[in-house]
């Protein structure tokens, strides 16, 4: 959901996005998502189906499970976590004043141990997407590690984003991403590319040979479906499959060490938006997915059956139109009634229908159900996890194989399975998108299931076409999606959206992985994954039954991949839907006719296709650097200035967080005192219950503050405990970077609770 606020927009040069931006402070945006998400249909329903697994499959454990080359590896990613518009509400209004949560960059690899250059790399990031500018960044840099990483490429390296929204921004390659956040930040993208690099390199030194062994679980709460209206327009014979409207079973990949059979990691999918965390929230997170990674990191931490440095990856699937607000979408006019169903509107307005988290009502900016939804997540993983040995099924067969390519989907044409000939169209945006979602409502009069003729804004019919009229012939293209942008077809100052796409299968013996780059919806998936698996059984790529799972969005970011049936109703996920109403069926198409380089004997993968450009070193960015840092009068940089004393809670003399991302660091730790008089670190920044919050003070005298937080737990251990702030200044005309520490006078804890 990334929800994209439609931006007044550029014109062909510079000056014109400069004026445009004029607009834009005058005006304001309308609350878009580029990225979004129960309504229960069942009729001698069955469990839903993901991964895709055929009737009769293997259960259990085989003792016959191959030999694979494993690797699992996390590095630090997290980039400004201040001063910089966040990425995924879209709303210029938020913007970093802190941390509560470090974001990673977790790698997997899977290789075949006879054939070494038979690999492939599964990273999750905890981001709103993959990008075309990281993953070339990455594979630049992958490259310049020198020949022992030359087996890292186009092909085998698949880019995830866990799709939260509470992470820096201002990294993604395109435009119309960058318009809220002021342009490109070099240093949020460094932080990214430099951090997925590290997470290979070392899962690439941890490699040996191991087994893989796969199990499913049903969670239950922890997602709900948000556009129910356009679900129920899919075929009732279809509906009449599957339990539940959104896919409920996560998925487990445990990667086990052979030499001592320790585990390594865990690698799961299961979809739900990473919107816990509110449009209000300002502090830096990984949200729902980054808890439950966490949990799960920390749970085996010491486990005599588990290795140091075990990584648990927590991917997206099929996400599209899922939500964590599982109480359902509410009209917050007063009326406390439910919002409509068929457009999500309250008295025929947007702005009032929020989706409700299961703590809603608690003024925390949606961290407390943030937690809950991640920990329900882990719950299940852990569970499946330590049941693994008995109701597992190993990964068998010794192929590893990957295929990537790129298709030019401005104009892709194919035949659909009935034989009819499909043709996708330069990506557009319809009215909806610009209505956003209940997990992010837009502004002015737009509404979702919008698939007639619009009755908008008139100021931003006037801005559609001011940017571009989209021609009659790609009007007839989209079909029922009314075009507010025409992005597809607008190159000024640079491309506002992708036309080019990645397409990337992975495989491990019976296990198929769908990399896809943008955000299919509950029905979109499963009709993908079952294509895959219906033809990878039919083309006997495997001995057992084919696996299939979905992860995404991955390598670029495309928006939202809906079925026919729902784009036709054009609620926000079929007007973001870009390439028109067979951009499903073209993904699959895609896909099914690279399949066959999935072959245990194939040596070769499908051309390469069409380059997507790279903006990195010539996107727009009006975001100004840290100037300088001052202190206020007879104050030093550290120096303790305040104290709550209804929490654990200090606020010192600050500097500018961007003057260094403490990456692999920390900006706040918990010191607990031992009995030998040493101070022993207990909680730092990548603590969910550690929370760093910075604010300028004064931006002509360059003065600002930090206040660290510690809600502390209720299992905390008794003792004697300080706040430690580690910060760096920038010094004023020389622009010298000094790191300082302040730290807190001591206090005790008892039970919890500060005494």
């Amino acid at each position: 959901m990334i929800r994209s606020h439609v931006a007044i927009a550029l014109s062909a040069s510079a000056l014109a996005l400069v004026l445009l931006w004029q607009l834009i402070s005058t005006f304001g945006l309308p609350h878009v998502e580029f990225l979004n998400p129960s309504f229960f249909y069942a009729v001698d329903a069955v469990d839903s189906q993901v991964p895709f697994v055929k009737e009769g499959s293997q259960t259990g454990i085989s003792v016959h499970g191959d030999l694979y080359l494993l690797g699992t590896g996390k590095a630090d990613i997290t980039g400004p976590v201040v001063e910089i518009n966040m990425m995924g509400y879209a709303d210029p209004d938020q913007v970093g004043t802190g941390l509560r949560q470090r974001i990673y960059s977790r790698a997997f690899i899977v290789g075949n141990v006879d054939e070494p250059d038979d690999r492939f790399v599964y990273l999750v990031l905890d981001t709103q997407s993959g990008d075309t500018a990281v993953r070339y960044g990455v594979l630049q840099g992958l490259a310049n590690l020198g020949p022992e990483y030359a087996v890292y490429k186009q092909s085998n390296v698949a880019l995830t984003g866990t799709h939260s929204h509470s992470g820096p921004g201002a990294w993604l390659n395109y435009l119309l991403p960058q318009i809220t956040s002021k342009g490109f930040d070099k240093q949020s993208y460094q932080a990214i590319v430099d951090g997925v690099i590290l997470s290979i390199q070392r899962a690439h030194e941890s490699l040996s040979p191991g087994f893989l062994t796969f199990g499913t679980t049903n969670i239950a709460g922890a997602n709900v479906n948000r556009s129910p209206y356009a679900y129920l327009a899919n075929p009732r014979e279809e509906l009449q499959r599957y339990k539940d409207d959104v896919d409920k079973d996560l998925t487990l990949l445990r990667f086990q060490r052979a030499e001592d059979h320790k585990n390594i990691g865990v690698l799961t999918w299961f979809p739900v938006h990473g919107t816990s965390m509110l449009g209000n929230n300002t502090l830096v997170t990984g949200d729902n997915k980054g808890v439950a990674a966490w949990l799960f990191e920390k749970s085996v931490s010491g486990a005599e059956d588990t290795s140091d440095g075990f990584v648990a990856g927590f991917s997206q699937s099929n996400v599209g139109d899922t939500s964590p607000n599982v109480l359902g979408a509410f009209c917050e006019d007063g009326s406390n009634v439910e919002c409509d169903f068929q457009d999500s509107t309250c008295g025929g307005k947007t702005q009032s229908c929020h989706g409700r988290g299961p703590y809603f009502g608690r003024n925390d900016g949606g961290a407390r159900s943030c937690f809950e939804i991640g920990k329900r997540q882990f719950e299940g993983a852990k569970q499946l996890y330590d049941s693994l040995d008995n109701a597992g099924t190993r990964v068998r067969g010794p192929a590893v194989k990957s295929l990537h390519t790129f298709k030019n989907f401005s104009n892709f044409t194919f035949s659909l399975p009935n034989g009819t000939i499909a043709t996708t169209c330069p990506a557009a945006l319809g009215y909806s998108f610009a209505a956003g979602t209940t997990d992010g409502p837009g502004a002015f009069d737009f509404k979702q299931n919008n698939s007639g003729a619009p009755n908008a804004n008139p100021l931003w019919s006037a801005v559609s076409g001011f940017l571009r009229e989209p021609s009659a012939e790609q009007k007839r293209c989209h079909d029922s999606k009314p075009i507010l942008l025409d992005v597809g077809e607008i190159a000024n100052p640079y491309l506002w959206t992708p036309n080019i796409v990645d397409i990337q299968l992975l495989r491990v013996g019976q296990l198929f992985v769908i990399v896809s780059p943008g955000e299919a919806t509950t029905m979109a998936g499963r009709r993908w994954k079952e294509a895959i698996g219906e033809r990878a059984d039919a083309l006997r790529l495997s001995e057992d039954d084919s696996i299939v799972v979905l992860g995404g969005p991955a390598n670029s970011y495309t928006h939202y991949i809906a079925t026919e049936e729902e784009y036709s109703i054009q609620r926000y996920e079929g007007a973001s839907t870009l390439y028109g109403p067979h951009t499903l069926n073209a993904y699959i198409n895609a896909t099914l006719d690279n399949i066959h380089y999935l072959s245990a004997r194939s040596k070769r993968g499908p051309a390469a296709g069409p380059l997507p450009p790279n903006y990195v070193n010539s996107s727009l960015s009006f975001i100004n650097g840290v100037v300088y840092d001052r202190t206020p009068l007879f104050k030093s940089f550290g120096d303790v200035i305040a104290e709550d004393n209804d929490r654990v809670a200090y606020t010192f003399v600050g500097a500018n967080p961007r003057n260094n991302l403490r990456l692999e660091g920390t900006y706040a730790a918990v010191e607990l005192k031992r009995e030998d008089g040493s101070w022993e670190k207990a909680r730092d920044d990548g603590d969910w219950s550690l929370t760093f919050s910075w604010k300028r003070t004064s931006e002509a005298l360059g003065t600002s503050e930090v206040t660290i937080h510690w809600d502390v737990e209720e299992d905390a251990e008794g003792g004697t405990y300080r706040i430690h702030y580690y910060g760096d200044s920038k010094a004023p005309f020389s622009g010298t970077i000094t790191p300082f520490e302040g730290i807190s006078p001591d206090f005790e804890i008892s039970r919890g609770i500060r005494t």
